[in-house]
């Protein structure tokens, strides 16, 4: 648990300071990694899921319907609101016991510790989607992207099977290993778009 809330709170940091880095007029930027999401559409998500989602499923509760209605974006501020509410969400996550145990996830119980790689490897594959997406680059440790590395592996069928992921990309067996989970999780680690 110790080293995966190490790896939560540097993917949460690198998330942060991305958010903190997108101008207001990017967000109406029509093109990013994930298909049919504009920019705008893409941080909602990822603010969403990524610290209220993190945080309520260390809470052992469901996002409320006006969490998921709400344009996180609207908000001036919207970038250091996300940043607190991670801070939040880690915190949420560093005692140990909430790693233990199972969490409702939709109907099935999944252990915490699976729900918490999850949200690791969402917050670092989302980061990413949005930092090519307004220019940046997402940062990652070695130790980091080999644990998300990991955790795209063992969940890369399952995503599939409910069109999370599209289908893996090739790249070459010596690239770095966030290149390799972005490959796996069927994302274009060199795309640049349009």
């Amino acid at each position: 648990m110790k080293t995966e809330h190490a790896h939560m709170t540097e993917v949460a940091a690198e998330a942060a300071r991305i958010a903190r880095s997108i101008g207001t007029e990017q967000l109406d930027a029509p093109d990013t990694p994930c298909g049919d999401w504009d920019v705008r559409g893409l941080v909602n998500h990822w603010v969403l899921y990524t610290s209220h989602g993190l945080e309520h499923r260390a809470l052992r509760k469901d996002l409320p319907e006006e969490l998921t209605a709400r344009d996180f974006t609207a908000d001036a501020d919207w970038a250091q609101r996300y940043a607190a509410q991670l801070d939040r969400a880690v915190a949420a996550w560093s005692d140990p016991a909430v790693w233990e145990g199972e969490i409702d996830s939709g109907g099935s119980a999944t252990p915490a510790a699976d729900i918490a790689a999850m949200l690791i490897e969402e917050t670092a594959l989302h980061g990413w989607d949005v930092a090519r997406a307004v220019g940046q680059e997402f940062r990652l440790s070695d130790e980091a992207a080999a644990y998300v590395l990991g955790v795209v592996d063992s969940t890369a069928a399952l995503y599939r099977q409910y069109h999370g992921f599209a289908d893996e990309v090739t790249v070459d067996a010596s690239a770095p290993a966030f290149e390799r989970a972005l490959a796996r999780s069927g994302r274009d680690p060199h795309w640049t778009g349009a």
